[in-house]
């Protein structure tokens, strides 16, 4: 799961927690990413306790001080505040994910075998919210590059989410019958047809992004490719799937092994998402990283969320069934923290993650910094 990426966090989960429970001594552990993580079974910590500075006597700044380059500074900062204010969040949603929709429509066509075509179609155009998509299509605009670059890519994560959400809902793993308010795809055309048209989905998508993907270099193409196999694979989603599912009936499960699951069970594909849209787009490698960054913070938080709307929302609210992690016993945030440390934890994290967007073009990052947002507050 990107290993190759190490940083040192303002935001870990461990040193979260201890702020948050105090009566407890905890270990911060970093685990090749910030906002993660905790290891509560050790007395002593070993990362460094800040003393938060204190600010009660420092005077507020105030434009009659400020010297003219200040002044331009704060001016900027200024412009750059009211583009993000006047960006149209819904008015984008609705139209990068029109084109998305589009997009996955020419791709996945019907053709012989009908039967398979049809269950990949079935999915893969049952709507969603296109998050991982439109995140690749928004790092690759910020950093210069245009959406008919990223466009393939874009197609090939939702291709590969689909499958992941094909193959999660079979009776062998978390056995649901509804799914984005419709059937699940193997109550539709079996288990045998969904299995398939999973694989189908999963295998095109590669295809699709060697083939389709035009006015970026072969090297950069090759890079995403690869990105986005190791991201789903043994390192990534398929790691957090197995560990989850290995996971099932323990009554010891903490929160260092519930991070490691959903860092690379959910979080994992999101960060590809925005890291092959960086590097589509031509963006320098600390760009790529600080979005990295920025895809890990987002990641975690949408599971957070999602384990809060778990036990908050009912199915019809959510389109899927409401409550089945609290049926089966499985570990969550708000399990383990409470509901409310949940949401204070997830609030962390949508901070920590925007504050990887600072050095960026406002008006340009405002998608993704909306979509952080969006992420935090979602309500299915």
């Amino acid at each position: 799961m990107s290993s190759s990426v190490s940083v040192s966090s303002s935001l870990h989960l461990g040193s979260w927690v201890h702020n948050s429970f105090s009566k407890f001594n905890h270990t911060g552990k970093s685990i090749s990413s910030n906002c993660l993580m905790f290891n509560p079974l050790r007395n002593k910590p070993n990362f460094p306790i800040r003393k938060k500075p204190n600010f009660s006597n420092t005077p507020l700044i105030s434009a009659v001080n400020l010297t003219k380059g200040e002044k331009v500074i704060k001016e900027a900062e200024e412009e750059n505040t009211q583009k993000e204010m006047s960006f149209d969040f819904k008015a984008y949603m609705l139209q990068k994910g029109n084109s998305v929709n589009q997009a996955l429509d020419n791709a996945v066509t019907l053709k012989e075998p009908l039967k398979i075509h049809e269950a990949m179609r079935y999915s893969l155009l049952a709507g969603g919210k296109r998050v991982r998509p439109i995140l690749c299509i928004a790092a690759c605009e910020l950093v210069g590059g245009t959406e008919s670059m990223a466009m393939p890519s874009a197609c090939a994560v939702e291709m590969i989410h689909t499958m992941s959400l094909i193959h999660d809902d079979l009776p062998c793993m978390d056995n649901d019958d509804l799914r984005r308010g419709k059937p699940t795809n193997h109550k539709v055309f079996g288990e045998n047809v969904a299995v398939l048209a999973g694989d189908a989905l999963l295998a095109f998508a590669f295809e699709y992004m060697a083939n389709a993907t035009v006015g970026v270099t072969p090297t950069r193409v090759i890079r995403v490719i690869t990105e986005l196999a190791k991201d789903i694979g043994a390192e990534g989603l398929v790691a957090g799937q197995v560990v989850d599912i290995l996971s099932a009936g323990l009554s010891d499960v903490g929160l260092e092994h519930l991070e490691f699951i959903h860092v690379h069970k959910t979080a994992a594909l999101l960060e590809g998402a925005v890291v092959i849209g960086a590097i589509l787009g031509g963006g320098t490698e600390e760009q790529v990283q600080k979005l990295r960054k920025f895809a890990r913070c987002i990641g975690l938080l949408f599971q957070v969320v999602d384990d809060i709307l778990d036990v908050t929302m009912s199915s019809q609210e959510l389109g899927k069934t409401a409550g089945k992690d609290l049926a089966a016993d499985k570990a969550t945030y708000p399990k383990l923290l409470g509901l409310e440390k949940a949401r204070e934890f997830a609030e962390k994290l949508n901070t920590e993650a925007k504050e990887q967007l600072a050095g960026f073009d406002a008006a340009k990052a405002a998608p993704l910094y909306a979509l952080a947002e969006y992420i935090a507050h979602r309500q299915n």
